[in-house]
């Protein structure tokens, strides 16, 4: 397959048209602004319909309501435009509605900088909107590695029918890289998948609350709600079999990098470079980081192992939180931090193995 030179943001876009989304609302917000100006352009040319709402609250309501006749929809913001959407995204996840969305994060709390950060773990694996829904959340370190999963996040969607997060940050949004794109699903394939969602979609037939994708509020009793949330928490018990990491060198490793997306990606290179320098280093990088991968954190040597070093764009820090979790004290965490819009380098994180190898 061809390799094509994408932004980012460009190449998400792309592999939602190809995936068969033919549904698109969103409202301007840097770092992400790419996304819906590139749906503009493109969903007309294949039968699609972009839309740009007076506000994120309306455009993600029109994705709920397009979603909710079964076709593939998809909508994009950054950190607090994502905050604007939670309640949409919160309805979505209630009535079962697949949709596909994206937050290419920026510094923050509040309205933030406008540069790239980590600052929404929190947001995107604990709580994305009222109610206590989850979601699977997919964080990409590489341009290549946000065409596939966005390009997937549509079949889980679908399979779950539950929302799915493609979490990347301004850096996977704006950097350029070359990238394989998938091929486009064709229309044939693209109405069947509509169609196969006609027994509970909003198509026009008869009212089915066994098999709804709307919300009836008021109208259910709390045994009903009950007996929805314990099914819900059923789809997300069977997630276990989505959990993803990637785990380098870790059978000999003295410290071990564990991060995430654009972080995880500059471990990696750090790990490679202290391998020459005769440090032993690993590396663990959730892939998915809900479901998260706690199960690697036992693949680590603890016998040989002298610290864990977070790394992560957010102060104070997020990502920590489910680190801790997987280590079980086990071994000594430390943290090389930086937040605000400001990116993580090299060699802050070379520096701080270096310490801990040092003492």
């Amino acid at each position: 397959m061809a390799r094509v030179f994408m932004k980012g943001c460009e190449a998400i876009a792309e592999a939602a048209v190809r995936a068969g989304c033919r549904f698109f609302a969103g409202y301007p917000i840097t770092p992400q602004n790419e996304i819906p100006e590139y749906f503009a352009r493109r969903l007309p040319e294949v039968g699609g319909t972009f839309v740009q709402g007076e506000s994120e609250v309306a455009s993600v309501n029109m994705v709920y309501g397009a979603a909710s006749t079964g076709t593939r929809s998809m909508t994009s913001s950054s950190s607090p435009g994502i905050a604007l959407k939670s309640e949409g995204i919160s309805y979505c996840a209630a009535a079962r509605i697949p949709m596909v969305y994206a937050n290419i994060s920026r510094g923050g709390p509040g309205v933030g900088a406008i540069q790239p950060a980590q600052q929404d773990y929190f947001q995107a694996t604990k709580a994305s909107g009222n109610g206590g829904f989850e979601m699977i959340v997919l964080a990409p370190s590489t341009v290549q590695e946000a065409v596939d999963m966005t390009y997937e996040a549509f079949d889980l969607a679908d399979r779950d029918r539950n929302p799915v997060l493609i979490l990347a940050d301004g850096v996977i949004g704006t950097m350029m890289e070359p990238v394989e794109l998938p091929e486009m699903k064709p229309e044939e394939e693209v109405a069947a998948i509509k169609e196969g969602k006609k027994d509970w979609a909003c198509i026009g037939h008869k009212l089915d609350y066994a098999n709804r994708s709307w919300i009836q509020p008021g109208q259910w009793d709390t045994h009903e709600m009950q007996r929805w949330n314990e099914d819900a928490a059923a789809l997300y018990a069977s997630w276990e079999k989505d959990v993803r990491a990637e785990e380098f060198m870790l059978e000999d490793a003295e410290v071990v990098i564990t991060a995430y997306g654009i972080s995880g990606r500059i471990a990696h290179s750090v790990v490679e470079t202290l391998r020459k320098d005769g440090i032993k280093a690993g590396l663990i990088r959730p892939i998915t980081v809900h479901p998260f991968p706690y199960k690697s954190y036992d693949h680590i040597n603890y016998s040989k192992c002298k610290a864990i070093l977070d790394v992560e764009m957010s102060i104070p820090a997020q990502f920590l939180h489910d680190v801790e979790l997987g280590v079980k004290e086990r071994c000594t965490i430390e943290t090389c931090l930086c937040s605000g819009g400001n990116i993580m380098d090299k060699e802050s994180i070379l520096n701080a193995v270096k310490k801990i190898v040092g003492r």
